[in-house]
C-alpha cells in the first residue's frame, strides 16, 4: 500500500495491492493475485488481464487525484485550507445554505428552538455533557448492532443513526446560530432588531470560526456534540435553572 505515490508492480504479488492518491501500474509480465484498490489515481495494466487472478476484483476511483495525492504527502494541509478563490466560494454557498436552513426551522418550530437556545444558554456544559454520552452509547451501539444482530437489521440501524445525527447536526447548527447571534446583537449591536440579521451574523459567525486553520476540527466536533445534546433533550421540557445564591 502506498500513501500519495506510484505503485509499481514488475515481479510477483500474491496479495493486495493498494494506493490513496496515486496509482497502481502493473507491467507486462508481472502479476499480482490479489486485489487492487486505487483511490484518487488509475489502474494501469496489460489489457489481455493475463496478470490477475480472475477472482480478484478492481475497486477504483479516479477523482481528486491531487487533492488526495498532497493530503497523502502532507497531512497536516488539511488542517491549514490554502486561501483560494474556491475557498471563500464554498465559505459563501455555506453561509447561504445555513441561513436558509436556519430561517426555515425557526419558522417551522419557534417554539422548540426557543427552549433549545434557552436551554443551551442557561446549561450549556450540561447540554455538552449529554451529547458526550449519546455519542459514546451511539458509537458502541451500533458496532455491536454490527458484530451481533443480521447483517440487515445492522445495516438498518446504522442508517438510522446516521440519520440521528445528520438530523441532530442541523437542529443543533440552528439552535447555536440563532443563540449566538442573539448575543452579538446584545453585546455589540444593540440597535439592530432584524431577526433575520441576527440570525444571520450567527451564521456568519460559526462558518468563519470553522475555517480558521488547526482550529476548524475542535469547532465542528464541539458542534457536533452539543447539537448532539440538543436533539436528544428537544422533546423535554426540562426547568434547567442556574442556583441562585
Amino acid at each position: 500500500m502506498a500513501f500519495g505515490g506510484d505503485v509499481i508492480v514488475e515481479g510477483t504479488v500474491e496479495g493486495d495491492v493498494a494506493s490513496i492518491g496515486g496509482s497502481v501500474i502493473q507491467r507486462p509480465g508481472a502479476r499480482i493475485g490479489g486485489d487492487v484498490i486505487v483511490l484518487g489515481g488509475g489502474y494501469y495494466s496489460d489489457k489481455s488481464g493475463q496478470g490477475r487472478n480472475p477472482n480478484s476484483v478492481t475497486i477504483m476511483y479516479a477523482g481528486y487525484e491531487n487533492q488526495l495525492r498532497q493530503a497523502m504527502r502532507e497531512p497536516f494541509s488539511l488542517l491549514s485550507p490554502q486561501l483560494t478563490p474556491a475557498f471563500f466560494g464554498i465559505r459563501l454557498l455555506a453561509i447561504l445554505f445555513w441561513f436558509i436552513i436556519s430561517l426555515a426551522l425557526s419558522a417551522a418550530m419557534p417554539n422548540t428552538v426557543s427552549r433549545a437556545v434557552a436551554r443551551l444558554q442557561l446549561t450549556s456544559l450540561r447540554v455538552a455533557v449529554i451529547g458526550i454520552v449519546g455519542l459514546f452509547v451511539l458509537t458502541i451501539g451500533v458496532f455491536l448492532c454490527l458484530l451481533v444482530l443480521p447483517s440487515l437489521v445492522g445495516a438498518v440501524l446504522s442508517i438510522l443513526a446516521a440519520l440521528l445525527l445528520i438530523v441532530a447536526t442541523l437542529f443543533g447548527r440552528v439552535v447555536i446560530s440563532v443563540a449566538t447571534g442573539r448575543w452579538l446583537q446584545r453585546k455589540f449591536l444593540p440597535r439592530l432588531k432584524s431577526d433575520s440579521v441576527i440570525l444571520l451574523v450567527g451564521v456568519m459567525f460559526w462558518v468563519l470560526v470553522a475555517s480558521l486553520p488547526y482550529v476548524w476540527p475542535i469547532v465542528d466536533a464541539g458542534i457536533l456534540l452539543v447539537s448532539l445534546g440538543l436533539a436528544l433533550t428537544a422533546r423535554y421540557r426540562l426547568s434547567w435553572k442556574k442556583s441562585e445564591l
